[in-house]
């Protein structure tokens, strides 16, 4: 079965792809010739609105997500807004470093939160939510992931590690994304058979 991601993200395109890997599917890449809507201030209702315009278009089962970081100094901001945050990914760390800038460690907790969303080309469509807690550290540490994952760390004290650290499975056995489209993938069965 082909299933669509509505998404251009190099990086987020190789994540769902191990992150799903094992399914009987072929993940394929948003066409080019397909345009996807603005994004607003909601995860469920970005993720939901992704899905459907790929669906529609291409006659496919579509997935998408909308994904962001929630800092606690920051009063959960950038929140839906963190692709926004910045022009690419290391002008939107700065700018997170920046606002950090004299935050005690103590007080420097986020989350990264994930909606996944499947659509039909019929007009279906539901959501998974996932959530990895961590903080974020005083500078960039590890060169693997993309977007906020050098900034992020997981685990306590000594153990802990910056997103861009980990090996691409320990990062999806407790990332947003991961913990997401694993509760969408056990839905794809129910969705398939009802079409």
């Amino acid at each position: 079965m082909q299933i669509v991601l509505a998404t251009r993200n190099a990086g987020k395109l190789r994540e769902v792809r191990t992150i799903l890997a094992g399914l009987p599917i072929g993940l394929v890449a948003l066409p080019d010739s397909v345009e996807l809507p603005p994004e607003g201030d909601d995860y469920a209702a970005n993720a939901i609105d992704k899905a459907v315009a790929a669906a529609r278009a291409t006659g496919h089962l579509a997935i998408a997500d909308d994904s962001g970081l929630e800092v606690d100094a920051l009063g959960g901001a950038p929140g839906p807004f963190s692709a926004r945050y910045g022009a690419d990914d290391a002008s939107r760390i700065a700018r997170m470093l920046d606002a950090l800038e004299g935050v005690a460690d103590a007080d420097r907790g986020a989350r990264f939160v994930c909606v996944a969303a499947w659509a039909t080309p019929d007009g279906r469509s539901g959501t998974a939510r996932g959530v990895c807690e961590g903080r974020i550290l005083r500078a960039r540490s590890g060169a693997g992931g993309f977007g906020y994952d050098p900034i992020f760390a997981v685990g306590v004290g000594a153990a802990a590690r910056s997103m861009a650290e980990l090996a691409a499975a320990e990062k999806n056995a407790v990332s947003h994304r991961g913990r997401a489209f694993r509760m969408l993938a056990a839905m794809l069965p129910g969705i398939t058979a009802a079409r």
